[in-house]
């Protein structure tokens, strides 16, 4: 069994994971990802120092950097499946607790729409500099919306389904690769002089890493609201958008708030076209909470889902031992 414990207490350990996470949020103090990433940007430093290095060259140690960084974490994490009895459930439940990002999600968020809402366009715009790298100091109150709504839709994906996804298929092993992965994206994903092809196996990997749980996500996300212009809006507009994976999850949320989004961005002084997503009203604060109580439902459909499944392995080991 790829999780080293059973599917009732892999489930009870994803129910604990995710208490966590709605109770303490990210830890303060030692978070490992902050640790981690300062290991990478170390090793980064040691092997990617010329930037005139031939292409394959370069991906090469690009790939060589991945594979030393997150090879000997999974395998600790691996290791450690196997503690005995409730040590092995704790465990596994720590991992996913320090992978998920809800509540930081929810609190980097919905403080943009109550912003908003008051009038304060300035502290609107600060806190929304804190959670997206477009340009943000003269937005209008609509375009940090937008950008609030599509950061929460895309975060849904990455910082809390795609984590219980790989947790669901291996455990703590599953979600330690794939947080580091995405941390690796998020850090060397760049079409930078410095990132372009040593970064280029860290964005592929993540890419492929995503792949299911951005599709999972999206149909969750047309599920709980208009599901008709959720699924039109992903068919439609998803092929256009530049990464494989926020396309279709950001047109399906787009589509199931009934709001518009993508459209023009500015990145560093520099204007981004980028396609339209979604559908019906221009976004405002108020679409700022729909996109996180979107994402919410979205996950204790995924809590609900998973105990149902879990039951079902009881009960079918029950009948047949030797299939599980």
């Amino acid at each position: 069994m790829l999780t080293g414990i059973s599917p009732q207490a892999l489930w009870l350990a994803a129910l604990l994971g995710v208490m966590l996470d709605a109770w303490l949020g990210e830890p303060r103090r030692w978070h490992p990802l902050v640790g981690f990433g300062k290991f990478a940007n170390g090793v980064e430093a040691w092997l990617n120092q010329d930037l005139a290095t031939p292409a394959r060259t370069a991906m090469a140690r690009g790939m060589w950097a991945w594979l030393l960084l997150l090879a000997p974490l999974t395998l600790a994490a691996l290791a450690l499946t196997f503690l005995p009895g409730w040590l092995g459930v704790v465990w596994q439940a720590l991992a996913l607790y320090m992978a998920l990002g809800a509540r930081s999600l929810r609190d980097h968020v919905m403080p943009i729409g109550r912003a908003l809402a008051a009038g304060d366009l300035g502290h609107a715009r600060a806190l929304t500099a804190r959670i997206v790298s477009r340009d943000t100091d003269d937005a209008a109150p609509e375009a940090l919306a937008r950008a609030a709504i599509e950061s929460t839709l895309e975060n849904g994906n990455d910082a809390i389904f795609g984590a219980l996804f790989w947790f669901a298929v291996a455990g703590a092993p599953g979600v330690v690769l794939f947080r580091l992965a995405n941390t690796l994206d998020a850090m060397w994903g760049y079409r930078t002089p410095q990132f372009l092809y040593f970064g280029r196996p860290a964005a592929r990997i993540d890419d492929v890493l995503n792949w299911i749980p951005a599709r999972l996500t999206a149909l969750s996300y047309a599920l709980l609201g208009n599901t008709r212009d959720a699924l039109q809006c992903w068919r439609a507009q998803a092929p256009a958008w530049s990464s494989p994976n926020a396309g279709p999850v950001m047109a399906a949320g787009a589509g199931s708030l009934g709001v518009l989004l993508g459209g023009p961005a500015r990145y560093d002084g520099e204007w981004e076209a980028r396609p339209p997503l979604g559908c019906g009203a221009v976004p405002s604060g108020a679409h700022i909470a729909a996109a996180w109580h979107l994402v919410s439902r979205a996950l204790w459909l995924w809590l609900v889902l998973g105990g149902a499944l879990a039951m079902f392995a009881a009960s079918l080991a029950e009948v047949s031992p030797d299939l599980l």
